[in-house]
């Protein structure tokens, strides 16, 4: 679909490295490819996990390139908010399990982009900012959001209203990653938790991720009886059976995603 993003399949996880050097910014190509690929990966029934990461040592990605906003023009501004916004929302909605690889700066979309997956595994050098603010922009793409969710009010505000920059160690005490890496390690990392999803139900994993993700937009009181349904829903997939009877069986289970 386009050079700028690269897609390998290794087993039943999905790589996709950016791949617009010297930062990896973001273009409307690339943001249409990667909506593009991670919904073609959703019908993909072999692909339980992605991975994002970027080309390189130095950098994750920086965002969006800000001389698209030079001239002010709202138009631009209009189409490049809603592209980010549908790549990072569709990024989120994964069925699967997406996995961030920070192999270096993260900086604005480049943030937001790791903030919409799962998880996040940063290498020991990589520095990460929502600095929007600081040129007279904000965080489009999820950022006050997924942001919040993660660290809390206090670092959302810290690092969005003060333009305050963390780096792997500061990121993981404050929850914003959930494991630092050796410098050139990260995906590999990402690529073996990957595949631990592998040895879960890829349909009990979509279907958990759903329901932790609800807390986001409903009361608990809510979401807990759907979260019972979707116990019983499970009972009408093939993977419900392949799971209890290889385990009662003391065999491995042989997914088939259905």
């Amino acid at each position: 679909m386009t050079d700028l993003l690269q897609l390998e399949k290794n087993g039943n996880t999905a790589v996709i490295t950016f791949n617009n050097p010297p930062a990896h910014t973001w273009t409307v190509e690339s943001l249409s490819a990667l909506t593009t690929m991670v919904e073609a990966l959703n019908q993909d029934k072999d692909i339980y996990a992605l991975v994002v990461t970027g080309g390189g040592e130095k950098f994750f990605s920086a965002g969006a390139d800000l001389n698209l906003f030079a001239d002010g023009d709202i138009a631009t501004a209009t189409l490049m908010s809603n592209l980010f916004g549908q790549a990072f929302e569709t990024l989120s909605k994964f069925r699967g399990v997406s996995i961030a690889a920070i192999n270096g700066w993260s900086m604005g979309g480049g943030l937001e982009v790791a903030l919409a997956c799962d998880l996040r595994i940063a290498e020991e050098h990589a520095n990460m900012a929502l600095p929007e603010a600081s040129v007279g922009l904000l965080p489009c793409a999820g950022g006050t959001q997924n942001l919040h969710i993660l660290v809390g009010e206090g670092w959302t505000k810290r690092m969005i209203l003060c333009g305050e920059r963390v780096d792997a160690q500061t990121a993981l005490r404050i929850g914003l990653v959930e494991e630092v890496v050796a410098k050139g390690t990260a995906k590999e990392a990402a690529i073996a938790l990957a595949a631990k999803v592998a040895r879960q139900s890829p349909v009990a994993v979509a279907a958990c991720k759903n329901l932790i993700q609800m807390n986001r937009s409903m009361p608990i009181d809510e979401a807990l009886p759907i979260e019972r349904q979707a116990f019983v829903d499970l009972f009408d997939s093939k993977d419900q059976k392949e799971g209890v009877n290889a385990f009662l069986e003391k065999r491995k289970p042989q997914w088939l995603n259905e």
